[in-house]
């Protein structure tokens, strides 16, 4: 992410201001004009918010899931509270985040059950990163004891599971901001802002690459989970299953029973950022093809695949984890991946990923908007603003309705992946409509293995 610009590059002169401003856009490759913007809402912020925390002002965090993802938010939100329990069902990963998180000779509490840390009143916060078929049920108990949470990414594992959420964090009032960083940086915002207002003409294509995932397999039977794990417990409402060290850590994601694979990896962030661009709820039909599939006996998602979307207006989006011959052979991760998003139009194109924006010509970029523009909420940290959505009890910048429509994105292909159907969609009632529409449906929910279903949160 990137930092926000503090509020003292306004105590210097207009001369000073302005190459600050500029050296930044060469450092950023952002248009000064934005820049110069984006300095003026940070100051107006700054002037108009409430100030840093003081040490009485600092509420109570619990980490619940305590993987490296949840470490990182967990860090990023020592700088705002206080971090006084943490939990896991691998003691392992629990006793590195006591360690970690130990200040001043003091311990955080730890914990291998998050309906024990959820009870204490005085924990207000909760950063959840879980895999990602544990975070409905304990995003849901977390809001129905009141606590504010930042959720990890998906927010869910299926569509049913996001309307449940979302009735618990309204009900209760809470504040939830989905950990889908990239809204809170500015090249994507920027992007967005551009699209949105018609830089490019009529928006036609967004074209979405995220790396692929892992294939490997088949993975030896007879393993004996460790005396550090309850397995039980990890699975939570996943099928039983007998224990691979390949389902858990990092690797939960490349099987279907706990989350959705590059899809919903890479491609919870970057279709987030589309549909951002896009400015709609969702599309109107899918479909889906695997290029590479899994191993048999080894991880059940597929490494490769590509998938189309339809969407109101005529604008068609592409996710695809495959290398092929568009101008952007050159933009590469390191690992040989394209990683990044594409808005075409009518009158050109745009470019972003978390490294760099360009488009198709320098002016789309370099040419300021007009006043009456559209403009997109502005957040230049994202743990910052949701401490800041805390305080003030206003939505964050991405809500639990964002997270919960960007998520369907990536659950509507997987569904599609899956089945090899293509399916209209109503975005609004949120059902498949077509001919399969039936076969669809009744994978917007999974059965959740007991007792670890919706009771398990209240």
């Amino acid at each position: 992410m990137n930092p926000p610009i503090q509020e003292k590059s306004f105590q210097i002169s207009r001369r000073s201001f302005l190459s600050k401003c500029a050296i930044a856009a060469a450092a950023t490759g952002l248009p000064v004009w934005f820049i110069e913007r984006n300095a003026a809402f940070a100051a107006e912020a700054a002037a108009g918010g409430s100030g840093p925390l003081s040490p009485n002002d600092r509420p109570g965090v619990a980490l619940i899931g305590c993987g490296g993802q949840g470490t990182y938010d967990a860090l990023n939100a020592s700088g705002y509270g206080d971090i006084l329990a943490v939990c896991d069902v691998n003691q392992e990963h629990l006793d590195a985040a006591g360690q970690k998180f130990t200040k001043e000779g003091k311990t955080p509490d730890k914990y291998t059950d998050f309906r024990k840390v959820i009870e204490r009143d005085d924990i207000h916060i909760i950063v959840q990163a879980t895999p990602d078929h544990w975070h409905t049920l304990v995003n849901i108990a977390a809001a129905n004891a009141k606590k504010d949470i930042y959720g990890e990414k998906p927010l869910t594992l299926t569509v049913d599971e996001g309307r449940h959420v979302i009735k618990a964090v309204r009900k209760n009032k809470i504040v939830f901001q989905t950990g889908t960083q990239q809204r809170s940086d500015r090249r994507f915002r920027l992007a967005c802002e551009l699209v949105r207002n018609g830089r490019i003409g009529k928006l036609q294509e967004v074209n979405v690459w995220v790396p692929g995932g892992l294939r490997a397999g088949p993975f030896p039977t007879g393993q004996v989970p460790p005396p550090t794990l309850n397995f039980d417990f990890w699975l939570g409402q996943a099928p039983q299953v007998e224990y691979m060290k390949e389902r858990c850590g990092n690797t939960f994601r490349w099987w279907w029973d706990y989350a959705g694979g590059p899809v919903t990896d890479w491609g919870a962030h970057h279709n987030d950022i589309a549909r951002w661009g896009i400015g709609q709820d969702g599309p109107i039909s899918v479909e889906a093809s695997v290029i590479t599939g899994p191993i048999p006996g080894g991880f059940t998602t597929p490494s490769e695949f590509s998938a189309t979307l339809t969407w109101a207006g005529n604008i068609t989006q592409t996710v695809k984890t495959t290398l092929d011959d568009s101008p952007f052979g050159q933009v590469l991760k390191a690992d040989g991946q394209r990683n990044g998003i594409k808005f075409i139009g009518a009158d050109g194109w745009i470019w972003v990923n978390r490294d760099e924006i360009t488009a198709s010509r320098k002016e789309l970029l370099t040419e300021p908007l007009p006043d009456n523009a559209i403009h997109l909420e502005v957040s230049h940290n994202h743990m910052r603003n949701f401490f800041d959505c805390v305080r003030s009890r206003k939505n964050p910048i991405a809500s639990v309705e964002n997270g919960h429509r960007s998520a369907v994105i990536g659950h509507l292909i997987g569904i599609a992946l899956r089945t090899g159907k293509k399916f209209g969609w109503d975005p609004t009632a949120e059902k498949f409509t077509g001919p399969d529409a039936k076969e669809g449906n009744r994978q917007l929910a999974r059965e959740m293995r007991k007792p670890y279903n919706y009771h398990f949160a209240t």
